[in-house]
């Protein structure tokens, strides 16, 4: 598996433009960019679906495994898969780090969007 860089890294800690393009059923076509609140825990970048696992873009992502990100302006071809629970607790608090005082917060660390958790790699 491939790792970012930490450069990409403080991209994707210090911009809120991140967008998810899962390949589409064919397997070459990438879907609507969807715009996400991607976070850097522990060198690894995660993303959860506010519409929890009913999303059509977390769908695509866990079907397919694959597509590109989007973020600062640069396209990245990714990888995807479901987060370990493990790290709910680290994303959680990642959410508020990056998002202080925001109202979506508490919806994004809610049941439905933590089901939801995607584990993104650059490929």
């Amino acid at each position: 598996m491939n790792s970012w860089s930490q450069t990409q890294l403080r991209a994707i800690a210090e911009n809120t433009d991140f967008f998810v393009s899962p390949f589409r059923e064919d397997g070459t076509t990438y879907g609507t960019p969807t715009q996400t609140w991607a976070l850097v825990v522990d060198g690894d970048v995660y993303v959860r679906a506010v519409n929890g696992r009913q999303s059509s873009w977390y769908q695509a992502a866990i079907s397919q495994k694959a597509g590109r990100v989007r973020v600062a302006g640069k396209y990245y071809e990714v990888t995807f898969e479901p987060a370990d629970s493990s790290v709910d607790t680290a994303v959680d608090a990642a959410y508020e780090e990056k998002y202080p005082g925001s109202s979506a917060v508490p919806i994004m660390q809610g049941e439905g969007p933590k089901s939801a958790t995607v584990r993104i790699s650059p490929r």
